[in-house]
């Protein structure tokens, strides 16, 4: 069974997907999830809280699972790899609350937007040096600079809430394997 704030969060994704971020209010929200107002502020300050935690809270799993796969210090194709792939199924597992943050974005005040950046940039960063330093130790390629291909990354990893659905024809853990091995082919080294 769903926890109160879980329930605050699925509810809030519902009603901002369908009506929008501005045309929803904490009411409604409340209502939906089936608790006191008591309830709500318990785990929320506020309705922009609330859309921050919508992604915030796939980015906390996200930089956990990095953390983990970082930590287990096998080669950097293989963290690569794992990296990609825990990234592209957590973000469609939760490809509507995904959506609805990057579409209601700019509701964010100045210093949720600068938090949102700042663990999103953990991220980038963490991918950006482990290609640049495959690169400087001879295991990757140089065709690409490691920005070009963590930005073709997160590219198409942002814009995944937008294209997939859970009944189409891919899984995600297809998706996911597909996009490892073409970034990964782009990062072998041109023997010929």
């Amino acid at each position: 069974m769903a926890t109160a704030r879980e329930r605050v969060l699925e509810a809030a994704v519902e009603l901002f997907a369908a009506q929008g971020y501005s045309a929803t209010s904490v009411s409604q929200v409340i209502e939906r999830a089936g608790l006191t107002k008591g309830g709500f502020y318990h785990h929320f300050a506020s309705k922009d809280q609330l859309l921050y935690e919508i992604y915030g809270d796939l980015i906390g799993r996200q930089l956990g699972a990095m953390e983990e796969i970082l930590a287990r210090q096998l080669s950097r194709a293989e963290t690569l790899r794992l990296l990609i792939l825990d990234l592209v199924e957590s973000t469609a597992r939760s490809a509507s609350q995904a959506l609805v943050f990057w579409r209601e974005l700019h509701h964010l005040g100045d210093e949720r937007t600068a938090e949102y950046r700042r663990e999103r940039r953990r991220f980038h960063e963490a991918v950006q040096r482990l290609i640049a330093d495959g690169q400087r130790a001879g295991e990757f390629g140089t065709a690409a600079s490691a920005e070009t291909v963590t930005f073709t990354i997160f590219g198409v990893i942002n814009e995944l809430p937008i294209w997939y659905r859970p009944t189409g024809r891919k899984r995600p853990a297809q998706i996911a394997a597909e996009l490892a091995d073409f970034v990964l082919t782009g990062l072998e080294i041109n023997r010929g």
